[in-house]
């Protein structure tokens, strides 16, 4: 039990304010269908939360903190140009014409999920509770959706409120901002 409330805590914590909780938002807003966005958050970070509590440690060992360090800050950068593509690009959504919402957030929110804090996180909690790998990995799920679930019922009352252009260049200054932290902080495991 242990090893489920410690990952449970330290996983909603480190998702406050984390890029995830920030695409959930984008998701939200863009879709404006919370359950949908719910369920495909919650089927990515079990798959992405299992894959980083069986083979997390072995990549970061051989990649290193430096590499992965450079990898994540150039990816927030990359994730900030990609939500100023104009609108054009939102409204022909190949990508949710193609797998839904539902599969939409399923790809995006595992994709973004890796390499982030949450996952490193989750690694360090296996390699703590060896013995309880699925206790870890429930806790880091709950953890991810009770920081997450918020954001997204937020997202889609603000849907409502604020235009799309507007929550796109906030999401483009905040991943910036994440960008360059990234990049000026080493990683420590």
């Amino acid at each position: 039990m242990q090893a489920f409330l410690i990952s449970t805590g330290v996983v909603a914590l480190a998702e406050i304010g984390d890029k995830t909780q920030l695409l959930a938002l984008v998701l939200a807003s863009r879709f404006k269908k919370p359950v949908p966005i719910i369920l495909g958050i919650f089927v990515a970070t079990l798959v992405n939360h299992f894959a980083a509590a069986a083979v997390g440690q072995w990549i970061m060992a051989k990649v290193g903190p430096d590499i992965m360090r450079w990898g994540l800050g150039l990816s927030f950068i990359a994730m900030a140009a990609w939500m100023l593509i104009p609108d054009k690009l939102d409204d022909d959504d190949k990508l949710s014409e193609r797998f839904g919402i539902f599969g939409t957030t399923v790809i995006a929110f595992f994709i973004a999920e890796m390499g982030d804090k949450t996952q490193i996180a989750t690694v360090a909690l296996s390699a703590r509770f060896p013995e309880q790998l699925y206790m870890v990995v429930a806790g880091t799920t709950l953890g991810m959706m009770l920081a997450n679930v918020p954001a997204v019922l937020l997202g889609d009352v603000a849907a409502k409120k604020l235009p799309q252009k507007l929550m796109h260049s906030i999401a483009a200054v905040l991943f910036i901002g994440l960008g360059i932290a990234t990049l000026m902080t080493p990683l420590s495991l």
